[in-house]
């Protein structure tokens, strides 16, 4: 006998998530082929693979969200009922209360001018509990449940009034509110700081244990599925190309996709870069190309004072890279926004190419020459995509700081651009292209071909993978360190990413509450950290560095 709601029982005992011969198009495009696999209660599977790969659309399918464009086909089981082919109407009921979502990026998915109990109210309403009272203090509980320390005040705040952190628990808490059956968890993490990303996987890792929920992940990151994931599946173009068991893919990767997935995860391969980084430092000179004395800065707010950055002291050798890791609100921006000229400290001083930024000389000179302290000092954002004005062509974008600054003739400029867009590994047919006809990768490779354009003797990176797969990602680790071993060039790289910062950076400054609390050579911090904030960061990380030994690149031998 059929469910009231219309499905179909395929048969007892069945997984709790079983999908067969899922196929995905997007018009007459398709994007998803013969995908299958199954999620045991209380089960958790993995799927991995690059942007474009299929992951996210396998989740929307099965949570019935594709696009008007998307039709789905082949089968998907939950509970034991097929319900692809189910009505709307009928396969609402489901969604929430069977299985819960929890999107990637809390800043979109929270309503920004609604609290956040108004809009757990809305998850409760998927509760049978009719009292208004008990449903709140559901709510309550359930932030409570995963790990909101101020459940009352998190109930009562806007979204813009927490951080990315506890917003991304909040999202997990009104997933789970209607305790569904099975989690759909898209990237849950890839915006967090490193500790933060332990603290959200381990409440998934609870909730499994606890609750017996199922956990479909989906990640690009094969160490974070390795920790937390008992099966995978990998993805290419829409297609599996692996799956089995998480420790036998881990181990030894049958695949070829599966093999540079694993090689481009910084955790697991530390070294990857050891040649390219030694031969930057080799080219190093005695003399700092950026050094800050012990600059400190506060902030007012009504009557309350902020030191946001305090004492702070760190040199960075031509050609070297120093890197500035820590959680956020540590201090790494407003450093990093004095370093640059758009604040001004209140006590210290940083010299850019022997050039005292913070002398009133210089600063109280005029605009014309205080550009000219500028033009020496580059930054390459986080994210290209809103950092690329969207109606230039890639040519304009990459060409404009000579145009401000009048460099040379217009021959002169149009041959430099291209020469720098040959040197990131553009090819010139991008020229006329807008940012929105370039992929992640291509978009970040245009920031840093605009970066270099003037020839900078300094590049300040601000987390400039963060938002890229890690296949992207270690192209674009590649092409900085070898334009650093090419050109001598000198970086302050700003990231949370630990793993990344040991395969790229020669020496890092850790900041913890404004503050650095360790600094030195990547290989002696990280192999034997000296702070217990260092210790616990290095801990974080998927995959695990702590206490590992790591080659420095720069010579010097393994150290435990």
């Amino acid at each position: 006998m059929a469910p009231p709601d219309g499905s179909t029982v395929i048969a007892p005992h069945t997984p709790l998530l079983r999908v067969e011969d899922l196929s995905v198009a997007y018009g007459r495009q398709p994007v998803v082929a013969g995908v299958g696999f199954a999620i045991e209660r209380a089960g958790s599977l993995a799927l991995i693979g690059e942007s474009g790969s299929g992951k996210s659309t396998i989740a929307r399918a099965v949570l019935r969200l594709l696009p008007g464009s998307g039709r789905a086909t082949g089968r998907v089981a939950i509970e034991g009922r097929e319900v692809l082919g189910l009505s709307e109407r009928r396969f609402r009921p489901l969604r929430g209360r069977a299985i819960g979502f929890v999107p990637q990026d809390p800043g979109n998915a929270l309503n920004p001018v609604r609290t956040i109990g108004a809009q757990g109210e809305e998850a409760a309403a998927l509760l049978d509990e009719r009292n208004r009272a008990r449903r709140t203090a559901l709510i309550l509980e359930t932030f409570a449940a995963v790990g909101l320390d101020e459940p009352r005040r998190v109930y009562e705040s806007y979204p813009h009034q927490l951080s990315g952190g506890m917003l991304q628990r909040v999202l997990i808490g009104l997933a789970i509110l209607p305790r569904p059956a099975l989690l759909v968890a898209d990237e849950p993490t890839s915006a967090l700081d490193v500790t933060v990303q332990r603290r959200i996987l381990d409440l998934l890792s609870r909730l499994r244990e606890e609750r017996g929920i199922g956990l479909l992940l989906i990640t690009h990151d094969l160490a974070i599925a390795a920790e937390r994931a008992d099966t995978l599946v990998v993805l290419k173009d829409g297609a599996v190309q692996e799956a089995g068991r998480t420790a036998t893919v881990f181990a030894a990767p049958a695949s070829a996709y599966a093999r540079k997935l694993h090689a481009d995860v910084p955790s697991l391969n530390p070294d990857r870069y050891g040649t390219l980084r030694e031969a930057g430092f080799r080219r190093r000179e005695a003399v700092p190309k950026v050094a800050v004395s012990a600059v400190t800065k506060t902030f007012r707010t009504g009557g309350r004072v902020t030191t946001a950055v305090d004492g702070v002291s760190f040199r960075v050798p031509a050609g070297t890279t120093h890197a500035l890791v820590g959680e956020s609100g540590s201090g790494k921006t407003t450093t990093i926004r004095l370093l640059l000229g758009l604040e001004t400290p209140d006590a210290g001083s940083i010299r850019v190419a022997s050039q005292d930024i913070t002398d009133q000389e210089v600063t109280g000179r005029s605009p014309a020459a205080l550009r000219g302290v500028r033009r020496q000092l580059q930054l390459v954002y986080q994210n290209p995509y809103t950092s690329l004005d969207p109606t230039w062509s890639v040519e304009a974008l990459v060409r404009e700081p000579l145009d401000r600054y009048g460099l040379g003739t217009w021959a002169e400029r149009a041959e430099r651009t291209r020469a720098v867009m040959a040197d990131v590994g553009l090819k010139p047919h991008l020229l006329a292209r807008r940012p929105d006809a370039l992929s992640g990768g291509q978009r970040q490779r245009v920031a840093i071909a605009r970066a270099l354009v003037l020839a900078p003797e300094v590049i300040v990176l601000d987390e400039p993978t963060s938002a890229l797969d890690v296949g992207v990602q270690a192209d674009i680790v590649e092409v900085l360190l070898g334009l650093q071993a090419d050109l001598g060039l000198t970086y302050v790289f700003v990231s949370h990413d630990l793993a990344l910062v040991r395969q790229l950076a020669h020496t890092v400054s850790v900041m913890h509450r404004g503050r650095i609390v360790e600094d030195g050579a990547v290989p002696d911090v990280f192999g034997r950290p000296r702070h217990a904030y260092t210790a616990a960061l290095l801990e974080a990380v998927p995959g695990g560095l702590a206490g590992r030994g790591v080659r420095s690149g720069m010579g010097e031998p393994l150290v435990a």
